[in-house]
């Protein structure tokens, strides 16, 4: 036996071999060492799920605040630009996508039917316009023969008046042979004569204030046609000018469906003007409207433009569901009703115009974000 054995042989060997295979080399045993790790591990979850509590807490806080819907799209007021007299286009001034400024001409439909028209209507212009000179000579002669055949009756007037007069005074003096019967005989005639002149004078006079009515009315009559002619020639100066075709707004030509020598109708769209000012139409559910007021601000996240935030408010909230307003609204008092959560168009307006460089139109996907709190 060796000096080793010997030392595992006496008994205060056998008392450390009992007691070291608990100890290590800090003096910290094994059982010590487990229920350190295990209250560390549980500190660590404990702070991972307050953690988590405490985001998933803030996340609701600021989540309540805003109501968001992914039902949103850019919106214009489009205009449909369309003829408004048919012809053959002799010249298109635009290309597709193009920026036009308001009053740009666009569009050029051929223009010598028209320019004939507008000649064939001034030419009746002006023979209406002589037919007004004319119609005005003759009421100007009617009322000269008015005024003379009024002259006339009175001197016819005055004639038989004075004859009268003079057969009154000799009729008792022939009586009296104080006259002759031959003055008597010529008074009477020239009394008889006299009262004939006045009545045909009188006669003369109502012709004359008829040909005066006549007269009156053929000039009403020609400063009628004279009227209609000029509504005419203004029609026709109209059509002219609407061969040229003019840019109603600003904005970009889409939608372009003409080409140089087709044929166009009056009404028939040929192109499409987007304007500059864009909003975005947001279709909330109805139970999203109970804290939503015109004013509030608006963070608006466009699809095309992820890495950029615009900011707007609301600017009105339509007065009815978009269903409502539809073609064929739905009719819930006839046959099975199943309710379903309806959606409200919400109009949202941009704060600062949109950067031209980030050009926005119709239909593109939005997502706004309303601070309703």
């Amino acid at each position: 036996m060796n000096l080793r054995d010997e030392r595992e042989a006496t008994p205060f060997a056998a008392e450390r071999r009992s007691a070291s295979p608990l100890a290590d080399g800090h003096g910290r045993s094994e059982a010590t060492r487990f229920r350190l790790r295990r209250l560390f591990l549980l500190g660590v979850l404990l702070l991972i799920a307050t953690a988590f509590i405490g985001a998933g807490a803030a996340w609701w806080l600021e989540a309540r605040q805003w109501e968001s819907t992914d039902d949103a799209f850019i919106d214009v007021h489009m205009v449909h630009v369309a003829p408004q007299v048919a012809g053959r286009v002799v010249g298109v001034l635009v290309d597709d996508n193009q920026t036009v400024r308001a009053g740009q001409p666009i569009l050029e439909i051929d223009p010598a039917d028209f320019q004939a028209k507008l000649d064939q209507a001034l030419a009746n212009e002006a023979a209406a316009a002589g037919s007004v000179a004319q119609a005005r000579a003759q009421l100007s002669a009617a009322y000269a023969n008015s005024d003379e055949a009024r002259a006339e009756v009175g001197v016819a007037d005055a004639n038989a008046i004075n004859a009268a007069s003079q057969l009154k005074r000799d009729q008792p003096l022939a009586e009296q042979h104080v006259v002759s019967r031959q003055t008597l005989d010529n008074d009477i005639a020239a009394a008889r004569s006299t009262a004939a002149n006045l009545v045909a004078a009188q006669k003369k006079l109502a012709s004359a204030e008829a040909q005066q009515g006549v007269a009156e009315s053929q000039l009403t009559t020609a400063e009628a046609s004279l009227k209609s002619a000029a509504a005419q020639t203004e029609q026709a100066r109209l059509n002219l000018s609407y061969t040229r075709i003019l840019a109603p707004q600003a904005g970009r030509i889409a939608h372009k469906n003409v080409a140089l020598g087709d044929y166009v109708q009056a009404g028939q769209d040929v192109m499409a003007l987007v304007p500059a000012r864009v909003w975005v139409t947001a279709n909330f559910k109805e139970t999203q409207l109970a804290s939503m007021r015109v004013g509030q601000p608006v963070d608006i996240e466009i699809d095309a433009y992820p890495d950029v935030k615009f900011h707007g408010h609301v600017d009105s909230i339509q007065p009815g569901s978009g269903a409502a307003f539809s073609l064929l609204p739905p009719e819930n008092a006839t046959g099975n009703y199943v309710k379903v959560v309806q959606r409200v168009p919400v109009k949202i307006v941009f704060d600062d115009p949109p950067d031209p460089a980030r050009p926005l139109g119709p239909g593109m996907s939005v997502v706004p974000s309303v601070k309703v709190r």
